[in-house]
């Protein structure tokens, strides 16, 4: 009987064994990732924008046959979280054009490129994203340079302005505005522009001259717009400072999103009629092209509440400082002060090959303050940022802007660490520019909306405020906004 019944347990133990030695033919077997059915959408809504024909990456997402061949780059460049490119310090603020790869998207571009990069049944593919001839919104009117303009191979670089018949005779609110250059690789910058009145500085985009650097004290708190030749007492014409930042309709830099204007409500206002100046800053390559870009502009089906200005301080450096060869984190702080109540809903920061990182800070009136965004900096992939929902500021609330720049050996964009860098337009030379964008009221004045202090040139940095690393958080209430709206 012991010698049956050892027998008897011995064998079960030996089935069971069997069966836990062999769970797949338990078991259903794990569906294998395919690109049609698990790949494709996660390019369509995170890649396609710019990976596809005729945008800013060099390889196309669009197809299986176009995606194959660079499977396991797609894994180290999302594993690495190098792509989609993002450089916003996840510890403030929350943005809604936000590309990065959630953990789960991740682990299935890594499983398609480990096993085999299947394509999959055609049958589960998704509907091809609707790409309206390349733009990437949809465009209701188009306005172009007048001719291409032929960027030599080599040189120096150069800025190009164009006026061109505005194509509103009427006051037209819009919901988006597309600048699309005909040749990206030496398109270094773009904008569009109502012309200003009064003249600009030395240069479009850099630290303005020595000239017009702004006095110290409280002469130094300059309100823009600034008139110009407007006759005094004695009849005469009185030449005042030109302004001192830039309102923009919209920018265009390399691997920027197209802004979207509509935040709770809000819309931009093209005023009708006259003229709109296109600039492009054009940067040889190697190779001669052409180049006729293009400006989109989708328009508001209804009329708004509120209106969006994006507004460009000129400079916030002091010009009459170098930034020393070898420094490895030259650091320049500006400060704005603003003069009505507004939303923030969109920063950029705007630098060249040396710049590292910027970091915004909201001053509040009642001495509260808050770190809105901080972000590393990369001149191939410069990018804004749409807060998820409107920062409300209130009148006399400071907004100090803190940027770095690495003009050492171990910056690997930097072209030649041995010299100090001027401030200029030239990519050799560098910049410092908070670009940003508010919602004010829709009657508003959007250029009574700030001053401006240089910080560099005006204010000794002991002036600014010591932004605390962790701020707390507005106690202001702000609008709840859905996603993609």
């Amino acid at each position: 009987m012991p010698r049956f019944a050892c027998l008897l347990l011995l064998t079960v133990v030996l089935v069971m064994a069997a069966q836990g030695s062999s769970p797949r033919a338990a078991s259903p077997q794990t569906p294998a990732v395919t690109f049609n059915k698990d790949v494709l959408p996660i390019l369509q809504k995170n890649c396609q924008l710019c990976h596809r024909p005729g945008e800013v990456a060099p390889m196309s997402f669009l197809t299986y046959e176009s995606t194959r061949p660079w499977a396991k780059a797609i894994k180290e460049a999302t594993v690495s979280k190098k792509m989609p490119p993002w450089f916003a310090d996840s510890r403030y603020g929350d943005f809604r054009n936000d590309p990065r790869l959630n953990e789960q998207e991740i682990k299935t571009l890594a499983a398609w490129a480990d096993n085999g990069a299947l394509e999959g049944d055609v049958k589960d593919k998704p509907a091809a994203v609707a790409w309206a001839e390349g733009w990437r919104i949809q465009p209701d009117v188009v306005i172009s340079m007048p001719e291409a303009h032929k960027v030599p191979a080599k040189g120096s670089g150069e800025i190009e302005s164009y006026l061109v018949p505005n194509p509103f005779k009427e006051d037209t609110w819009v919901n988006s505005i597309e600048i699309r250059p005909g040749s990206p690789s030496v398109v270094h910058h773009a904008m569009l522009q109502v012309p200003e009145e009064t003249p600009g500085p030395s240069f479009s985009w850099g630290g303005v001259s020595g000239a017009t650097c702004l006095p110290s004290g409280t002469a130094s708190f300059m309100e823009s717009p600034v008139a110009i030749s407007q006759p005094n007492q004695g009849g005469q014409p009185t030449v005042k400072p030109p302004k001192n930042f830039a309102i923009l309709e919209a920018v265009y830099v390399p691997g920027s999103p197209v802004t979207d204007f509509q935040f709770d409500g809000s819309a931009k206002m093209i005023r009708g009629g006259g003229n709109l100046r296109i600039e492009v800053h054009y940067t040889p390559n190697g190779k001669a092209v052409s180049d006729q870009t293009r400006i989109g502009f989708s328009l508001a089906k209804t009329a708004p509440t509120r209106r969006f200005v994006t507004l460009a301080p000129k400079s916030l450096a002091n010009v009459r400082r170098k930034i020393p060869a070898g420094s490895e984190n030259y650091e320049t702080r500006g400060e704005l002060e603003f003069g009505q109540d507004a939303q923030l809903v969109w920063l950029m920061p705007h630098m060249h090959l040396r710049g590292k990182d910027m970091t915004f800070n909201l001053v509040f009136p009642n001495g509260n303050s808050e770190t809105v965004l901080r972000a590393d900096f990369n001149f191939n992939w410069q990018l804004g940022y749409e807060f998820d929902a409107p920062i409300r500021v209130r009148k006399g609330t400071r907004m100090v802007v803190v940027a770095h720049h690495d003009n050492s050996i171990n910056n690997r964009f930097n072209p030649d660490p041995t010299r100090d860098v001027s401030w200029g337009n030239q990519t050799s030379e560098e910049m410092v520019l908070p670009w940003f964008g508010v919602i004010v009221d829709k009657n508003a004045d959007p250029e009574r909306i700030l001053a401006v202090r240089q910080g560099g040139c005006s204010v000794a940095a002991t002036v600014l405020p010591n932004i605390p690393s962790v701020a707390p958080r507005l106690p202001i209430p702000v609008p709840s906004l859905p996603k993609g709206k």
